[in-house]
């Protein structure tokens, strides 16, 4: 996240900005004659259009303004049972994995896991922190997936959450020491880690809410580059 506090922005965080573009750009794009307006920007079939910012590394789009209208829309929508499972879910699973950088700050051996687990534990606790604050500000609790009328447990209570470790796998990350504890904390944060993607990525697809979506593509870039390390750590052992 941006700051360690906030999720950067992507493409699809300005909706409300979108949205008026679009009027504005209907407004300037005719001049009463149906002609279009100097810029000479038209969607496909001489309407007027909006040029939408992509993603980071993404190119920008060209959008009608009724499309433009449209993701406004989106952006403005209401949090669904999808978004209060993943933040929810997600503060119990970042929790975890600062339950095993903790231990790794005791019983590492190598230089380079110690160095990842604080990269890890600086990064998500901030995470939790805000997820923390998006459930309070929209109505939401910790180990409940909704809010008012959902319910407790929503659309997504009660399934396991992926790439959590087991109690029995927590155990012997405890008694576990010098280079046996390095390859099982990988083993371990590596399997985490690629829960977590794959939670992220679950809730951009069903979720609806713009900083949720934002937050899961946060968490799935950065934890996807820690894989790829990690890997290469459990390589070097």
């Amino acid at each position: 996240m941006t700051d360690r506090h906030m999720p950067r922005s992507s493409g699809r965080a300005l909706p409300a900005a979108l949205a008026a573009l679009a009027v504005l750009t209907g407004l300037a794009g005719c001049d009463g004659s149906g002609e279009s307006g100097d810029s000479g920007r038209t969607a496909p079939g001489g309407r007027p259009s909006v040029i939408a910012p992509g993603r980071p590394g993404e190119a920008a789009e060209t959008l009608s303004a009724e499309e433009a209208s449209k993701a406004g829309e989106r952006g403005r929508a209401e949090p669904n049972a999808a978004d209060f499972s993943y933040v929810s879910r997600m503060i119990e699973h970042h929790g975890q994995a600062l339950v095993m950088t903790e231990l790794a700050g005791e019983h590492a051996r190598s230089g380079g896991v110690r160095r990842l687990a604080e990269r890890i534990d600086a990064a998500q606790r901030p995470e939790i922190s805000v997820m923390r604050t998006w459930l309070k500000r929209h109505g939401g609790t910790e180990g409940g997936d909704t809010h008012g009328e959902h319910g407790g447990h929503g659309e997504h209570g009660g399934a396991p959450m992926p790439g959590m470790a087991t109690e029995a796998e927590l155990a012997r990350l405890r008694t576990a020491r010098g280079e046996d504890f390095d390859r099982l904390f990988l083993e371990l944060m590596i399997a985490h880690h690629e829960g977590a993607v794959t939670m992220a990525k679950d809730a951009v697809t069903e979720g609806r809410e713009t900083q949720v979506e934002e937050m899961a593509g946060e968490v799935a870039v950065q934890q996807t580059a820690e894989i790829g390390r990690m890997r290469a750590l459990l390589r070097g052992l």
